[in-house]
């Protein structure tokens, strides 16, 4: 999460940036990981749960499994 204006956020991931809505989780703030689901940010992560789950987008997208 890297900015934040009132129920709306700026997101991060793999080298894309996105616009998210924040409604669900109100207690997100700036350098939290979020679950993000149709454009809606729908769970805070702590730190551990992100890092395993970046791990596995990255093993995924150097499996080439997107282009097939």
């Amino acid at each position: 999460m890297e900015e934040i204006q009132g129920n709306k956020a700026l997101a991060s991931f793999m080298n894309v940036r996105r616009e998210i809505r924040i409604d669900v989780v109100p207690d997100v703030k700036p350098g939290d990981y979020v679950m993000v689901h149709a454009g809606m940010a729908i769970e805070i992560m702590n730190q551990e749960e992100a890092q395993e789950t970046l791990e596995m987008w990255k093993e995924l997208s150097d499996e080439d499994v997107f282009l097939n």
